[in-house]
């Protein structure tokens, strides 16, 4: 099945793959399971992935998620502020996810041993379990050029200014500010990737402003963004305006904010549905807590967070 999920080319092929997966998970992750009983939906009634109900992402944090029958070989953590329960991700197999995330970016910015890979994520790299971590550290091993920065600015632009191949500087959004902010830095023959958020150490900013000040800080073009979370193995990548594209075998649903079972159509704003069937040993159908609009050529849009009062519909689901 992994590689029938890895070779998926076209829409048709992902609804198979689809349906097979939903089929597996039904029946092999015990809280989906229970899940769908406690909606009231049989495995064998559902013919289409627009049928297929999503697993609320709140479960992350109070049920393990979890459709293999060997113990997992490692447990990605969300990011929390202090107080906050974190959602767990049991990993089934860490080779899955390498191959996902490798194979991610092989169709969005071609071999990653062309690039040099600079990560500025102090945040995660203070604590343990972050998969964004995992993956820019396998990225960084693969390029075999590049490094981890924490605080020290002064030496990510000195070491970058020594580096004649081409750059990805990936960073928490918080940071890149502080960065652009502090320096101002004209970047040649690079990329600028923000990961989203500001984790509490900034106030929330608009898309469209924070990339203006970015591209004018940095001298370049655009600002590219990463869209992934720890509940997810794939990720959609941005290559400027806020426009998310996905790898073939994960697709972006909307669905009505008041009612969680109600398909909105391209062009409507609701709240964010992920297929990532790269979650084959965890639940490939998650719910998420993010709003936005798919576009009509399978693009999307991240658009905010839904508040507590937008939840009315998903309540129920998740007491």
């Amino acid at each position: 099945m992994i590689e029938r999920i890895f070779s998926i080319k076209t829409q048709e092929q992902f609804a198979s793959a689809a349906l097979e997966v939903f089929r597996f998970q039904a029946e092999h992750c015990d809280v989906y399971a229970k899940y769908l009983k406690l909606i009231g939906i049989e495995s064998s009634s559902v013919t289409s992935i627009e049928q297929i109900p999503m697993l609320p992402i709140e479960l992350f944090k109070s049920h393990d998620i979890y459709s293999a029958a060997t113990p997992p070989q490692m447990v990605f953590t969300s990011s929390a502020t202090t107080g906050m329960s974190v959602s767990r991700h049991l990993v089934a197999d860490l080779g899955i996810y390498e191959r996902d995330f490798i194979e991610s970016f092989r169709l969005f910015y071609g071999d990653i041993e062309q690039w040099s890979v600079y990560g500025l994520l102090p945040n995660y790299l203070e604590r343990t379990g972050s998969s964004l971590v995992y993956m820019v550290d396998c990225l960084i091993r693969r390029a075999g050029s590049g490094g981890f920065y924490l605080h020290d600015y002064e030496k990510l632009l000195t070491d970058m200014a020594a580096d004649s191949r081409p750059k990805i500087l990936i960073g928490v959004t918080y940071a890149l500010l502080d960065l652009a902010e502090q320096y101002a830095p004209k970047l040649s023959n690079t990329i600028v990737m923000e990961t989203g958020g500001m984790k509490g150490r900034r106030k929330e900013m608009a898309k469209e402003e924070l990339h203006s000040l970015l591209c004018s800080a940095f001298g370049v073009e655009s600002i590219h963004s990463e869209y992934g979370m720890a509940e997810l193995m794939s990720q959609g990548y941005s290559t400027g305006q806020g426009v998310f594209a996905t790898p073939p075998w994960m697709r972006v649903l909307v669905r009505d904010i008041n009612d969680p079972f109600a398909r909105l159509k391209a062009g409507r704003r609701g709240a964010i549905d992920i297929i990532d069937l790269g979650n084959i040993y965890s639940c490939s159908f998650i719910a998420t807590q993010d709003a936005g609009v798919v576009l009509a050529d399978n693009t999307f849009r991240i658009e905010g967070r839904i508040t507590d009062a937008d939840i009315r519909g998903c309540n129920l689901l998740v007491q």
